[in-house]
């Protein structure tokens, strides 16, 4: 059933909320957009007649095809190698989705992002939709074909699976370039005690290289350990300029990636690896570390197209 130029251009209005929604449930920009593709697909096929609100139409519709994935995912993620974080996205891109509230900004941060994955995926749901995107219970009850008081319930629990002791400070642009130059200085000095001044005591840092590239594949726990891992990871060696692979020097830039700050780091105009870090009233509490290329692949692109940019320090 071919679409009335009405009818496509409200999929297209709706199509930001969409990508916004399906990045919170899935973590990862690729399968986001794979699953707003076959909503608009289904959009297509379906006799459109019947639909009386379109917008809630789509929105269980992509959530139903987001709730299959996380049921695979689970099992994926069994057999991940080595750590699993969510895909970086630079501020500005489309897929971060509304950002006026505390609550909307937190629910896209690397952090939460990385947490939401103990949550069940009716949790997941129910927390990314009522959290970021101000749904009614009556409304997820809908979606998610509950009563009421089922998601009121799955929604106390997932906050309490989300529960932290620890309250992330949010940091403007200004501030976040400020966090990410005092870190890489810090990391790039050779000596470890800068580096556990700006860190929390049980701080932790975590990578993900998947199959692709080599990181560490547990987690690093206290400020001392994470500060004897980084003056290793920045220390030049042949291993690190033959995955490279360029004669370009690699540059470390300062940049926003899911409301927080992070070090870009770049080389040939490809992104090598983004390390975000979340700032506390403690010290930087946590380090997520994707150097996975696969999971790189929109971040360069939107990179590129926003430079040139100046880097911070250039190294090896």
């Amino acid at each position: 059933m071919s679409l009335r130029t009405y009818e496509a251009d409200l999929f297209e209005s709706s199509r930001g909320r969409l990508e916004a929604i399906a990045y919170r449930l899935l973590g990862s920009a690729g399968d986001a957009e794979d699953a707003v593709q076959e909503t608009y697909l289904r959009w297509h096929a379906a006799d459109r007649a019947l639909i009386e609100t379109p917008e809630a139409w789509l929105t269980k519709v992509l959530t139903n095809l987001c709730l299959n994935q996380l049921t695979s995912a689970r099992a994926r993620r069994e057999t991940y190698v080595g750590q699993w974080l969510p895909e970086p996205v630079l501020a500005g891109d489309r897929l971060l989705g509304p950002a006026d509230t505390v609550e909307q900004r937190e629910s896209v941060s690397i952090a939460m992002l990385t947490l939401m994955e103990r949550l069940s995926p009716n949790e997941r749901v129910v927390y990314v939709l009522r959290e970021a995107f101000g749904y009614a219970h009556r409304e997820l009850g809908e979606i998610l074909d509950l009563t009421e008081a089922n998601c009121q319930q799955i929604h106390r629990r997932a906050k309490q699976h989300l529960a932290s002791d620890r309250a992330r400070t949010e940091v403007d642009a200004a501030a976040a370039r400020r966090v990410v130059e005092e870190f890489l200085a810090a990391a790039l000095s050779g000596d470890t005690e800068p580096l556990v001044r700006l860190l929390a005591g049980d701080a932790v840092s975590v990578a993900d290289g998947g199959a692709r590239v080599q990181a560490r594949r547990t987690p690093v726990v206290g400020a001392l350990g994470i500060a004897r891992y980084l003056r290793g990871l920045f220390r030049p060696g042949g291993a690190k300029r033959a995955h490279v692979g360029s004669s370009d020097r690699v540059a470390l830039h300062a940049a926003v990636v899911n409301g927080g700050p992070a070090a870009l780091i770049e080389a040939g105009g490809r992104v090598l690896g983004i390390i975000c870090l979340e700032p506390t009233a403690e010290g930087v509490g946590a380090i997520h570390i994707q150097v996975n290329p696969d999971k790189l692949e929109r971040v360069t692109r939107r990179w590129a197209a926003t430079g040139p940019h100046r880097p911070l320090f250039e190294i090896w």
